[in-house]
């Protein structure tokens, strides 16, 4: 560690891609983002190799100019014990082995990249965030499913993902600010997330990131008969069942594509499935934020942010056009701008659209860590 601060490689692992940033966390507070890289389209592999090999690369570029003072990773679930940021050790390494089975898409993949780092620099401090952590203050009558006790023990519950990117938004705006406020985290994995006091009440996602509104190719919400139904009549096992309700559903079910500024293009052009995608997902962002508004008491102010929620205005537009029997009214000027509040001078809910930074936030927490 310097005397100015302390340098930090941040890596963000998915199934088949790296994406790696260096930071200077500030000794008086506050961080620099000081260069970043990604390596994309990678295979996925059950014990995380190809991203391992990636994650060394990633880090080995970062720090070709110069030594770091520790790297932390985002890690999608830590389970039922791991709910805090934490420093990287053996015990905890084999908790995030016992906890896989939780995200067996996601895991794998930020432990290869663990153990990547390890080998490349035995010494050197990690730490591990986790995007369950900021749903740690959720209700009981919010994580509890209703399943026979025992199940609940075992850890089946509600957690909630997309955290680390709360916690930056929170951060961002300031608690007091967002007052009751709902934050819709929208990209090609998609959930929203209830906010009180600055703290978590009520988030979409549950046991896995594979619940809540549909996202790009998640089915979302379902009905556990449906479940049922597939292995009872069409013989799916459980890995079928994954990729199914993981890859094959969401957006690209319903409009014939993942990606929502293909889908928006081709509504455009009069594309009846397309439209239907979309008309789907915002009206499930439209209720969901309801329902909150009614979690809340209230809504003093709705958040847009991740790379739909920054980038698509019609979306926007369409979500809050469901929502003026509860005060929001945008100004269609402001959202076309992407301008840092959409809504209008007398709307009684402020409407926001705010870039998440999940790097900086950990770059932060593993500061923090190191002391």
């Amino acid at each position: 560690m310097r005397g100015d601060g302390v340098d930090v490689v941040c890596l963000n692992c998915g199934s088949s891609s790296v994406k790696g940033a260096r930071y200077r966390v500030r000794a008086g507070g506050g961080e620099d983002r000081l260069a970043e890289t990604e390596v994309e389209g990678l295979t996925a592999t059950d014990d995380g190799s190809a991203v391992r090999d990636a994650a060394t690369g990633v880090f080995a570029k970062l720090t070709a100019e110069g030594g770091v003072d520790a790297v932390g990773h985002r890690l999608v679930h830590g389970g039922p014990e791991l709910r805090a940021p934490v420093r990287i050790d053996d015990a905890v390494l084999a908790k995030l082995r016992d906890v896989v089975p939780f995200a067996p898409l996601h895991l794998p993949a930020a432990l290869g990249a663990i153990e990547g780092v390890r080998a490349a620099a035995p010494d050197l401090p990690q730490v591990a965030c986790f995007d369950t952590a900021f749903h740690a203050t959720l209700p009981e009558t919010q994580w509890r499913f209703a399943l026979p006790r025992a199940l609940t023990d075992a850890g089946i519950r509600r957690y909630g993902f997309h955290g680390i990117s709360y916690e930056y938004i929170v951060g961002a705006v300031g608690a007091d600010t967002l007052g009751r406020g709902v934050i819709a985290h929208l990209g090609n994995g998609a959930s929203l997330t209830a906010v009180e006091d600055g703290r978590s009440v009520a988030t979409s996602m549950g046991l896995t990131p594979t619940g809540g509104i549909p996202m790009g190719t998640r089915v979302g919400d379902l009905d556990p008969g449906v479940i049922v139904y597939l292995v009872r009549e069409r013989g799916l096992d459980a890995a079928g069942l994954e990729q199914l309700l993981d890859d094959q559903s969401g957006l690209l079910a319903l409009g014939g594509a993942s990606d929502m500024r293909e889908l928006l293009e081709r509504r455009a052009q009069g594309d009846a499935a397309a439209s239907l995608a979309v008309e789907v997902f915002c009206t499930r962002i439209a209720m969901t934020v309801g329902a909150y508004a009614t979690v809340l008491g209230g809504l003093d102010t709705l958040v847009f942010t991740a790379g739909i929620g920054e980038n698509a205005v019609a979306v926007r537009a369409e979500v809050c056009r469901r929502l003026a029997h509860l005060g929001v009214a945008i100004d269609d000027a402001r959202n076309e701008r992407n301008d840092p509040v959409i809504s209008t001078d007398g709307s009684s809910v402020t409407v926001r659209v705010v870039p998440t930074d999940e790097d900086a936030v950990i770059a932060r927490h593993t500061a923090a860590l190191l002391g």
